[in-house]
């Protein structure tokens, strides 16, 4: 026998036996003996890391959440959970779109309100950038912000967009947050905001895409530019000069338009660090700005970020609280 006809028998013998201790779980947890099964879960799994079989432990802790969620056993799934991405860390798996799939249905399934949740999704994250810090995986993203979005958890939703590679998606969410909890004089508020933001993460695409989509899709906005609303017209002013780079543009742009940027204190924030970013502009030395709306700033941004414009270094800034 060959030596890749012998791996393929070991992996099938190894397959048939979590098969088999899958079944006998099942029936435990069939029975309501949740707690021993819960615990023989936890005995296989350190068995089955002990002897390196990752992939094994990996799937027998997957499918038993999955089963104990059907069962509403939240806090046995949420641990088999964690153990799942024990594993991933542990094993230094590399990043595949299954596994991202498989995380953010575990993640779907688990109470809105668990701190269980919050710790599962902070730990997903930092293991899809290889534990390096970084805001994660741009895909492990789209696939949270698509689950809160259902939930119509739309702050958390539009945190998670912004980091993904989705600018459509983020749109017809915002269209939605919109239409169903912002007022009619609001409309151009929800995309501005998006905007702003993709640009101070160095997302020139991400931010023409939101918008595009965005003032196509809401029913309260006419069909532009130009656009009725005035902060519209400024936001696509301001994607025009940001291609364009030119620091006469841009200032002229936002002293034109304060009376539309006055309506929400973060907007002249945010272009403060947009100039910086795409226009050379030096940092404030003092900055006019503190408490809240400063510390909201600087999670945005991060600190110690390197300059670097290219769009692809989105993912380098640190986290951006949203309200």
């Amino acid at each position: 026998m060959s030596e890749q006809e012998s791996l393929r028998c070991s992996s099938a013998r190894n397959r048939g036996g979590v098969q088999r201790v899958e079944g006998k779980l099942r029936a435990s947890v069939e029975k309501g003996d949740y707690y021993e099964a819960h615990q023989m879960y936890r005995t296989l799994f350190f068995r089955y890391m002990s002897q390196a079989k990752h992939a094994e432990a990996r799937e027998l802790m997957h499918n038993g959440a999955l089963l104990f969620f059907s069962y509403n056993q939240q806090n046995s799934a949420a641990d088999l959970s964690m153990l799942v991405l024990e594993v991933l860390e542990k094993s230094e798996t590399k990043v595949e779109d299954g596994i991202l799939e498989s995380l953010a249905k575990l993640f779907s399934r688990m109470d809105q309100n668990s701190p269980e949740r919050v710790a599962f999704v902070s730990r997903a994250l930092k293991w899809s950038t290889g534990g390096s810090g970084k805001l994660g995986h741009p895909k492990l993203h789209q696939l949270l912000a698509v689950t809160l979005w259902k939930e119509q958890n739309y702050s958390e939703s539009r945190y998670h967009f912004l980091h993904s590679s989705d600018g459509e998606s983020c749109a017809k969410m915002l269209v939605e947050y919109s239409s169903s909890q912002g007022f009619r004089s609001e409309v151009d508020m929800f995309v501005a905001q998006a905007v702003l933001q993709f640009l101070c993460l160095k997302n020139k695409n991400g931010a023409s895409v939101v918008f595009s989509a965005y003032t196509e899709k809401h029913p309260s906005i006419e069909k532009g530019p130009p656009f009725v609303q005035p902060l519209l017209n400024f936001i696509w002013f301001l994607l025009l000069a940001v291609d364009g780079g030119k620091l006469t543009v841009f200032t002229v742009l936002c002293e034109q338009y304060q009376p539309s940027l006055k309506r929400d204190p973060m907007y002249n924030e945010y272009l403060d660090r947009i100039g910086q970013v795409f226009f050379g502009v030096p940092p404030k030395q003092s900055p006019s700005y503190g408490g809240l709306i400063g510390n909201l700033l600087n999670s945005l941004m991060g600190s110690g970020e390197e300059d670097d414009t290219g769009e692809e270094a989105q993912e380098d800034s640190s986290p951006i609280e949203l309200d």
